[in-house]
């Protein structure tokens, strides 16, 4: 694609383009469904952050299943995210009762099932966005640094939580890219990044 002289990887420049169109629509339009604002917010994610790239690849005639969505090495994912889990449970015990955390994760009882579920659709459908669509579409211009490259929309995406939790998404970021790099899959980063969001809420929230 020639644009004035600039010569751009199509592929590449419409996964980068959707990429950015889906996080601006979302911080812009929230989706407001009548269920609890983290529910709405989940279900609007999978459309934004899972269905709307799906169809991209479709329409690019690419295959899903190369950028992340099957099962790939699940006996390197299993045990990986087994233990990691392990390891970071006690951080979010520790954490979720920190001020700033309990204060942006705490529920009342009636709207903790609809905050529990909508979080782990939400940050389920990011982790194919952002270690998926566009993290396999980056390795494949810039190698290994498209797991670092994938890394810094995913930091941006937690402006507002607490400045912990943000300024950790750098490592946690590159913890998961570096799963669904070695499995070939999201499927594990999912699950294990769906685990400790619930952990957080329910802790936080009990």
């Amino acid at each position: 694609m020639n644009v004035a002289g600039l010569r751009l990887p199509l592929r590449e420049t419409i996964v980068v383009l959707v990429t950015t169109l889906v996080l601006v629509i979302d911080w812009y339009h929230p989706l407001l469904l009548g269920i609890g604002p983290e529910l709405s917010l989940g279900l609007a994610r999978v459309g934004f952050f899972l269905v709307v790239p799906i169809l991209t690849l479709l329409l690019l005639g690419e295959h899903p299943t190369e950028y992340g969505l099957r099962v790939g090495e699940w006996r390197i994912g299993v045990p990986v995210i087994v233990g990691l889990a392990l390891l970071v449970t006690p951080i979010i015990l520790v954490v979720s009762g920190l001020p700033d955390f309990h204060r942006y994760y705490t529920h009342d009882p009636a709207s903790l099932p609809g905050a529990v579920l909508g979080n782990a659709l939400d940050v389920a459908a990011a982790e194919f966005l952002f270690r998926g669509f566009l993290m396999w579409t980056l390795i494949g211009i810039a190698g290994p640094m498209g797991v670092v490259l994938a890394t810094f929309p995913f930091v941006f995406t937690h402006l507002g939580k607490p400045e912990l939790e943000t300024l950790s998404t750098f490592f946690g970021g590159l913890g998961f890219g570096w799963i669904a790099w070695r499995t070939r899959s999201v499927l594990y980063g999912a699950l294990l990044h769906a685990y400790l969001i619930s952990l957080m809420v329910l802790v936080a929230s009990a």
